[in-house]
């Protein structure tokens, strides 16, 4: 978050011309597909009738559930560990507590915005999504990038369109059991330029299983996160920003403030 400088935040606003916005994050509904024992449940209270003449009537919602890891969600850096380190080589013990984290939680992030770039990976290999355990390799995104006449700037929020959203809500065993997405020379490759975050539509930006390190658990998040200090911003919905043909746009966001928290559930867009 350091790259995302006043400059930069002025560029990205210089960005919005035809005053048009897209979001680019899910509904949040209990028809979302969900990892191992997240859970989102909602219950809706009708709470009162208030006894004035005006007869004004309540109502609200009871979540019980994950407000960190679930829907379209932003990942900081305490998500992930290599053994018991996190990122700058913290010792995850030593700033863990029962309400949250002590360093780096999603509270010290704040809002975001910068320019956005969409790598549509699916649209160069001419398919509205890519298969199930396809790998995009650096080369893959140089010639997206080339195809949609566009270059990637230090502080840019890096997003990759597989096409894999097009599963959520509908094929939910299926977008969860694995995905295509970005390999590790591809992951290295685009943070060797900088980002503010790497985004994609499925579920954890990278391929799953990783076929460069078949014998490892998402790789991808333990350099991004934990040995390079670049977030991840998962489950985007990217159809119609893909729609619109713009590869270039201001891209905001706002984290939850959630004290401690590992990430937000949040609801970026994408403003041109």
């Amino acid at each position: 978050m350091n790259l995302m400088t006043p400059q930069r935040m002025r560029d990205a606003a210089a960005l919005i011309r035809e005053g048009r916005k897209i979001e680019i994050g899910h509904v949040l509904s209990q028809s979302m597909p969900f990892f191992g024992t997240r859970r989102f449940d909602v219950h809706l209270k009708q709470t009162f009738m208030n006894p004035q003449a005006n007869r004004r009537g309540s109502n609200e919602e009871l979540v019980v559930g994950e407000m960190a890891q679930i829907g379209t969600q932003f990942d900081c850096f305490p998500h992930q560990t290599i053994g018991d380190e996190t990122y700058n080589c913290v010792n995850v013990p030593s700033i863990m507590t029962r309400g949250g984290f002590t360093e780096m939680g999603v509270d010290t992030v704040g809002m975001i915005m910068t320019r956005g770039v969409l790598i549509d990976v699916a649209s160069l290999k001419g398919v509205q999504t890519l298969p199930d355990t396809y790998e995009i390799t650096p080369e893959d995104l140089q010639q997206a990038l080339a195809r949609q006449r566009v270059e990637l700037r230090e502080g840019d929020a890096m997003i990759i369109n597989t096409g894999w959203a097009h599963l959520w809500g509908r094929e939910n065993a299926r977008y969860v059991a694995g995905c295509p997405g970005i390999g590790v020379a591809a992951a290295e490759w685009l943070i060797q330029r900088n980002p503010l975050l790497l985004g994609a539509d499925n579920w954890p930006v990278e391929c799953a299983p990783s076929k460069t390190m078949p014998n490892a658990s998402l790789p991808v998040h333990q350099i991004a996160l934990v040995v390079n200090g670049v977030h991840l911003l998962e489950n985007m919905k990217l159809d119609e920003l893909v729609a619109s043909g713009r590869s270039e746009f201001c891209f905001v966001m706002q984290p939850l403030r959630m004290q401690g928290f590992t990430g937000s559930t949040v609801a970026p867009a994408a403003l041109f």
